[in-house]
């Protein structure tokens, strides 16, 4: 008989996310959540005033009703994106991408039920 020798080889599982640390995606959400002057609309207490660093902004005269109806449209155009997105993935990958496709549809779901409330059909 012949003694067979198992080598034991140790696999480091802990996630490294060093390439993350200084990456231009890492600092551009930094920025987003941390610095007051690019997350924020409207400065300064004025209605007219709008952040030279937003990309989008919207109408200070736009009614409650308007917004939540433009709010819904978009979550409805975001779950059919994510679904299209997650349609061609497989695995775990795909799971996540259905569960972003679910908590839009519910966020959707919300907006309408306030939209209704408010604003019953006649």
């Amino acid at each position: 008989m012949t003694s067979s020798t198992k080598t034991q080889i140790d696999i480091d599982t802990t996630p490294t996310y060093d390439s993350l640390r200084d990456g231009p995606a890492t600092r551009r959400a930094l920025d987003y959540y941390l610095k007051p002057t690019v997350s924020s609309s409207i400065a300064e207490g004025s209605p007219y005033r709008i952040s030279e660093d937003r990309l989008f902004t919207v109408r200070h005269n736009l009614s409650a009703e308007e917004a939540m109806i433009h709010a819904s449209d978009l979550l409805r155009c975001a779950a059919a994106t994510a679904y299209e997105a997650a349609d061609a993935l497989q695995g775990s990958s795909r799971d996540l991408a259905f569960s972003v496709v679910h908590m839009i549809d519910m966020a959707k779901a919300m907006v309408d039920r306030a939209v209704n409330m408010q604003y019953p059909a006649p």
